[in-house]
């Protein structure tokens, strides 16, 4: 697998200059707005070993339809292109250049992978082209010192480890933890988040084991881990291999006393399911969105709004797949970032309304969370709650959870 230092330097070594914070009162830049409509672009892997996620893709092209169909944004159309990268890192920076450098949009919307994203980071803020709520957690980028055009959505992977590691020692102080970790920054905030925590006990309490996105499967690392004598386990995997994780666990007849799941792969209908769902009873994750098939959100309204988004927009679709609930709600808060801009649609007020989000409420997140940036914030959603696995759905527990302070 290419290192991360290849990826960016695949990505932007043609490209000099140092990186500019969004500042009004220069030239507008209106690339890609017109009296008629405004580009949006985004990348997401459509094949590849992460194709799961495909479906967030989907959604937001059945959104921006519907709005379009319904008559546009403020009398514009919302033109939304949006290309494969098979979760590859050097495909997804041929597919950057081209939205911004041929289909010249506007921003880059919730473009989605830790891999593809750090390999399109740089270029986009020395483009100055605002690089928004990506599909990824990782920590790094809420960064607004040294990439003040690029910003996340979902809460930081980091903090959802310290989360856990701090649960863990709750509840066994002495709990030998086991990290299977995808190997890039995704994984390895994972890591990261549970040394936070453990400090200098790290090395005696921890064996973390990787795996490469090309991997076929992940079942060695499994038993490697079992055989290390883990008697707790924590999962950073993207949903392919998370299913498998689960199923491979519960195979071997190794049942660790805690699992805990990242939150990007808990889906019902992609993860669980696949996975057989009594093989993960007792799986925790840290959660953020409302989960389709927790019986607590039947009579929800915001979840409500979604169904029947769903069923006007995407009827044939899994209902049971937390993505299409995780990319209604990012979707929507673009469209907020879109209404503050108030009709001046240049880069520059992009990128400035979308990092002066207050409070804002969006029907897919647990009540109690909402949305909120700043100049100096680039993490929007800061809240989590545990819930775990019971076989049907994931149920919550405990209260809202802003970080391991």
């Amino acid at each position: 697998m290419l290192n991360r230092r290849t990826l960016l330097a695949a990505g932007a070594a043609a490209i000099a200059g140092p990186l500019a914070a969004p500042r009004i009162g220069h030239a507008a830049d209106l690339t890609g707005v017109t009296a008629d409509e405004i580009k949006i672009g985004s990348i997401f892997p459509y094949s590849g070993p992460a194709s799961a996620y495909g479906v967030i893709g989907r959604l937001q092209q059945a959104f921006f339809k519907g709005i379009n169909d319904a008559g546009g944004f403020q009398g514009r159309k919302l033109n939304f292109l949006t290309y494969d990268d098979g979760y590859s890192p050097p495909k997804a920076v041929e597919q950057a250049r081209r939205l911004v450098e041929q289909d010249k949009v506007s921003f880059l919307f919730n473009t989605l992978g830790t891999p593809s994203n750090t390999a399109i980071q740089r270029y986009m803020n020395q483009r100055k082209v605002p690089h928004l709520f990506l599909a990824t957690g990782a920590d790094k980028w809420a960064d607004p010192e040294h990439f003040p055009w690029t910003i996340g959505y979902q809460p930081s992977y980091r903090t959802e480890a310290q989360i856990f590691a701090k649960f863990m020692l709750e509840a066994d102080r002495n709990a030998k933890l086991g990290i299977l970790y995808q190997n890039d920054d995704f994984g390895k905030d994972y890591v990261n988040g549970v040394k936070d925590i453990l400090g200098p006990r790290f090395d005696a309490m921890v064996k973390p084991v990787s795996y490469e996105v090309t991997d076929a499967t992940i079942d060695s690392q499994v038993v490697q881990l079992q055989s290390l004598g883990c008697d707790a386990m924590l999962t950073a995997a993207t949903p392919k291999f998370a299913a498998q994780t689960i199923r491979k666990v519960f195979d071997i007849g190794w049942r660790p006393k805690l699992h805990f799941i990242t939150d990007v792969s808990i889906s019902v209908g992609a993860v669980m399911n696949p996975a057989g769902p009594e093989k993960g009873v007792g799986v925790i994750t840290a959660a953020y969105l409302k989960e389709p098939t927790d019986p607590a959100w039947a009579n929800d309204p915001g979840l409500n709004e979604w169904r029947g988004w769903m069923r006007q927009h995407m009827p044939d679709a899994d209902q049971t797949d937390g993505n299409y609930v995780y990319s209604y709600g990012v979707a929507k808060c673009m469209m907020q970032v879109l209404t503050q801009c108030n009709g001046d649609f240049s880069r520059e007020n992009i990128m400035k309304q979308a990092t002066s989000l207050s409070g804002v409420a969006i029907p897919s997140l647990i009540n109690g969370i909402t949305v909120s940036t700043s100049a100096s914030n680039y993490h929007p959603i800061r809240q989590m709650q545990l819930a775990k696995w019971d076989g049907h759905t994931w149920e919550r527990f405990g209260g809202l959870i802003e970080g391991a302070g």
